[in-house]
């Protein structure tokens, strides 16, 4: 029981103020609460379900560099996406291709790779033999942590302009697109004319995007 515990508040403090906190109050605004409490459940529980794996019989290393690549691309996507709008038509296919609750799940699993709450999982699960309790803990900890990421979510949605809405939501997936990928380049990659590069696409397709929206 103490497993759960405090694996269950270790992961509600790590995760106030954490990316995919705001991540939920981001796709709470486009989103209804349930599919994205739906994905995160499910994004945590195969996230920390391999984090529990890894730290019972693989130890606490595991490289994830490439992973972090591809949560970082997809951060500057659904923000370049949320620039966009939607039509009738987009909702439809969205529907008929993914759906919400999809969408949000593959959003938050690759942001938590490689992140401080799954670290502190392989960890716990590492120090402890109680992988079930370790997973539990965790994945009540990041629902506790991020509902209350979704309910300021959907009442900011409700209290604030809806272009207002957009761009900030656009623009906290893209930062932390940026930063992601930043810290998983290598440092020979990280000169400053690549970074130019990197920086005046997004404000460029940023831009581009906006201005037809």
């Amino acid at each position: 029981m103490w497993v759960f515990l405090g694996a269950a508040l270790m992961v509600v403090l790590a995760e106030m103020g954490d990316k995919t906190q705001l991540l939920a109050m981001a796709f709470a605004t486009r989103f209804p609460a349930r599919s994205v409490i739906w994905g995160v459940l499910i994004a945590t529980v195969l996230n920390h379900g391999l984090a529990v794996l890894v730290g019972t019989y693989l130890g606490a290393s595991l490289r994830l560099e490439w992973v972090q690549w591809i949560a970082a691309a997809s951060f500057i996507f659904f923000g370049l996406w949320t620039i966009r709008g939607d039509t009738l038509n987009d909702e439809h296919q969205r529907k008929l291709v993914v759906g919400p609750i999809i969408t949000v799940a593959i959003a938050f699993f690759l942001a938590e790779m490689g992140d401080k709450t799954q670290l502190a999982t392989i960890a716990l699960a590492a120090k402890y033999e109680s992988p079930f309790l370790t997973l539990l803990g965790t994945t009540v900890g990041m629902l506790v942590a991020d509902g209350l990421g979704i309910y300021v979510g959907i009442v900011a949605g409700r209290k604030i302009p809806e272009r207002t809405v957009k761009w900030v939501s656009a623009l906290i997936f893209i930062i932390f697109g940026l930063v992601e990928l930043y810290l998983a380049s290598p440092k020979a990659y990280l000169t400053p004319f690549n970074i130019f590069i990197v920086l005046a696409l997004t404000v460029f397709s940023v831009w581009w995007i906006g201005r037809k929206s």
